[in-house]
Protein backbone atom coordinates (compact mmCIF):
# COMPACT_ATOMS: atom_id res chain seq x y z
CA UNK A 1 0.00 0.00 0.00
CA UNK A 2 2.80 2.19 0.73
CA UNK A 3 4.26 1.84 -2.44
CA UNK A 4 1.18 2.31 -4.40
CA UNK A 5 0.54 5.66 -2.08
CA UNK A 6 4.74 6.76 -3.19
CA UNK A 7 3.97 5.70 -6.77
CA UNK A 8 0.84 8.26 -6.45
CA UNK A 9 2.44 10.79 -5.01
CA UNK A 10 5.73 11.31 -7.52
CA UNK A 11 3.07 10.78 -10.67
CA UNK A 12 1.47 14.17 -9.21
CA UNK A 13 4.70 15.69 -8.30
CA UNK A 14 5.86 15.37 -12.49
CA UNK A 15 2.82 16.23 -13.47
CA UNK A 16 2.72 19.50 -11.05
CA UNK A 17 6.28 20.12 -12.39
CA UNK A 18 5.24 19.68 -16.10
CA UNK A 19 2.50 22.13 -16.07
CA UNK A 20 4.36 25.18 -14.46
CA UNK A 21 7.13 24.69 -16.81
CA UNK A 22 4.72 24.44 -19.87
CA UNK A 23 3.17 27.29 -18.14
CA UNK A 24 7.03 29.51 -17.69
CA UNK A 25 7.35 29.21 -21.66
CA UNK A 26 3.72 30.27 -22.05
CA UNK A 27 4.48 33.33 -19.85
CA UNK A 28 8.17 33.94 -21.28
CA UNK A 29 6.73 33.97 -25.20
CA UNK A 30 4.11 36.72 -23.69
CA UNK A 31 6.76 38.77 -22.28
CA UNK A 32 9.08 38.78 -24.69
CA UNK A 33 6.89 39.22 -27.94
CA UNK A 34 7.37 37.87 -31.43
CA UNK A 35 8.25 39.15 -34.35
CA UNK A 36 5.97 39.18 -37.74
CA UNK A 37 6.64 40.03 -40.93
CA UNK A 38 4.21 42.00 -43.26
CA UNK A 39 5.22 42.13 -46.77
CA UNK A 40 3.61 44.23 -48.93
CA UNK A 41 4.09 42.23 -52.04
CA UNK A 42 5.23 38.80 -52.83
CA UNK A 43 5.36 38.79 -56.49
CA UNK A 44 7.45 40.61 -58.94
CA UNK A 45 6.49 40.35 -62.76
CA UNK A 46 9.15 42.42 -64.86
CA UNK A 47 7.37 41.90 -68.30
CA UNK A 48 9.04 41.43 -71.05
CA UNK A 49 12.69 42.08 -70.69
CA UNK A 50 15.68 42.03 -73.68
CA UNK A 51 18.46 39.21 -72.53
CA UNK A 52 20.80 41.84 -74.24
CA UNK A 53 20.04 44.51 -71.23
CA UNK A 54 21.56 42.00 -68.45
CA UNK A 55 20.45 40.93 -64.90
CA UNK A 56 17.51 42.95 -63.80
CA UNK A 57 16.58 43.62 -60.14
CA UNK A 58 13.48 44.01 -57.88
CA UNK A 59 12.93 44.83 -54.12
CA UNK A 60 10.40 42.87 -52.03
CA UNK A 61 9.93 45.40 -48.80
CA UNK A 62 8.37 44.35 -45.57
CA UNK A 63 7.86 45.30 -41.92
CA UNK A 64 8.14 44.13 -38.28
CA UNK A 65 4.47 44.45 -37.22
CA UNK A 66 5.88 41.99 -33.62
CA UNK A 67 6.94 43.30 -30.77
CA UNK A 68 10.52 41.32 -31.19
CA UNK A 69 13.44 42.09 -33.45
CA UNK A 70 12.52 39.84 -36.86
CA UNK A 71 15.65 37.94 -37.84
CA UNK A 72 16.41 36.57 -41.29
CA UNK A 73 18.03 33.38 -40.93
CA UNK A 74 17.80 32.42 -44.91
CA UNK A 75 16.90 33.53 -47.98
CA UNK A 76 17.74 31.04 -50.87
CA UNK A 77 16.53 31.16 -54.65
CA UNK A 78 15.04 27.76 -56.60
CA UNK A 79 18.29 28.34 -58.91
CA UNK A 80 21.51 29.99 -59.95
CA UNK A 81 20.16 32.20 -62.40
CA UNK A 82 18.21 34.14 -59.10
CA UNK A 83 20.48 36.07 -56.70
CA UNK A 84 18.57 37.48 -53.74
CA UNK A 85 20.21 40.30 -51.01
CA UNK A 86 18.71 40.45 -47.24
CA UNK A 87 19.59 42.70 -44.45
CA UNK A 88 21.90 40.64 -41.70
CA UNK A 89 21.00 42.68 -38.67
CA UNK A 90 17.65 42.08 -37.21
CA UNK A 91 14.75 44.64 -37.79
CA UNK A 92 13.41 46.22 -35.13
CA UNK A 93 9.33 46.40 -34.55
CA UNK A 94 7.54 49.03 -36.09
CA UNK A 95 10.97 49.06 -38.78
CA UNK A 96 11.44 48.36 -42.55
CA UNK A 97 13.65 45.97 -44.06
CA UNK A 98 14.10 44.71 -47.98
CA UNK A 99 15.00 41.91 -49.95
CA UNK A 100 16.76 42.55 -53.17
CA UNK A 101 16.10 39.56 -55.79
CA UNK A 102 18.28 39.51 -58.87
CA UNK A 103 17.43 37.30 -62.00
CA UNK A 104 20.11 36.66 -64.64
CA UNK A 105 17.91 36.72 -68.27
CA UNK A 106 21.53 35.79 -70.04
CA UNK A 107 21.33 32.41 -72.26
CA UNK A 108 17.59 32.31 -70.60
CA UNK A 109 15.11 33.05 -73.44
CA UNK A 110 11.50 32.69 -72.68
CA UNK A 111 9.09 32.93 -69.81
CA UNK A 112 10.21 32.24 -66.11
CA UNK A 113 9.13 31.73 -62.89
CA UNK A 114 11.49 31.92 -60.04
CA UNK A 115 10.96 31.13 -56.42
CA UNK A 116 12.86 32.53 -53.53
CA UNK A 117 12.14 31.43 -49.99
CA UNK A 118 12.87 33.26 -47.07
CA UNK A 119 13.21 31.62 -43.65
CA UNK A 120 13.16 34.04 -39.86
CA UNK A 121 12.20 33.78 -36.55
CA UNK A 122 8.96 35.63 -36.81
CA UNK A 123 4.91 34.26 -36.24
CA UNK A 124 5.18 32.40 -39.85
CA UNK A 125 8.80 31.74 -40.39
CA UNK A 126 8.75 30.99 -43.70
CA UNK A 127 7.41 32.81 -46.86
CA UNK A 128 7.42 32.81 -50.61
CA UNK A 129 8.38 35.42 -53.06
CA UNK A 130 7.94 35.08 -56.56
CA UNK A 131 9.49 36.75 -59.80
CA UNK A 132 8.24 36.33 -63.33
CA UNK A 133 8.65 37.51 -66.78
CA UNK A 134 9.44 36.58 -70.19
CA UNK A 135 12.81 37.18 -71.84
CA UNK A 136 13.36 38.64 -75.29
CA UNK A 137 16.20 36.70 -76.79
CA UNK A 138 19.31 38.53 -78.95
CA UNK A 139 18.93 38.86 -82.31
CA UNK A 140 20.89 36.41 -84.49
CA UNK A 141 24.07 38.52 -85.58
CA UNK A 142 24.49 40.94 -83.01
CA UNK A 143 26.25 41.98 -80.43
CA UNK A 144 25.71 40.89 -76.88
Amino acid sequence: MKTILKAFIAVAIACVATAAVASSKDKTETTEGRAEALFYMTRHDFGFIREAKGPVSCYFEFENVGTAPLVITKVAASCGCTRPEYPEKPIKPGKKGKIKVTYNPIGRPGPFLKKVTVKMNGKKSNYVLYIEGSVIPNEEGKNK
